[in-house]
């Protein structure tokens, strides 16, 4: 044991450097906010829904956004609209049917924060897929507010950390 010690600190401090140089990609996954039950496919916001997203503009008021997406629908445009209105940026769409989609979204903003809007299945998807594992399931109807904070290296590795707003 004595001498496999020496053998993992020297990897440790040669790799190191590698990992610190690394491009980090930071994807900030989240749901849009609470929708009207009015029946329709494309409902608006509540005024909870409304909140919360006056409220996810001043959490990341103090955060560099790059770039700001958004499905099609109302709801998760009107969502993420405090917040591209505060940063200066005007809303991507992506189509949350394709998960393939993040790739490019990652591609093409390396190295930069971006956030995504989307829904209670396609956002849990996309983190999965950006973690290159199953973690996290399809959040309930009545699960608002979460945040998912993903930091992406060059190399394909990515951390998570979930924050509520």
């Amino acid at each position: 044991m004595k001498k496999i010690l020496p053998s993992i600190l020297f990897l440790m401090v040669m790799l190191t450097p590698a990992l610190a140089q690394q491009t980090i990609t930071t994807v900030i996954l989240m749901r849009h906010g609470e929708k009207v039950n009015d029946g329709t496919d494309d409902p608006a916001l509540t005024s909870q829904g409304l909140e919360r997203a006056t409220r996810l503009a001043e959490l990341l008021k103090n955060t560099t956004v790059d770039a700001i997406y958004s499905s099609p629908f109302q709801r998760t445009r009107n969502t993420i609209a405090p917040l591209a209105q505060a940063k200066g940026l005007t809303v991507q769409t992506y189509d949350p049917k394709k998960p393939e989609e993040i790739d490019a979204i990652l591609k093409k903003h390396a190295g930069h924060t971006v956030v995504v809007c989307g829904h209670s299945n396609t956002t849990p998807r996309m983190a999965n897929r950006l973690l290159g594992k199953a973690q996290f399931k399809d959040f309930e109807e009545t699960e608002f507010g979460n945040l998912l904070v993903i930091d992406v290296l060059e190399s394909g590795a990515a951390k998570v950390t979930v924050l509520n707003y």
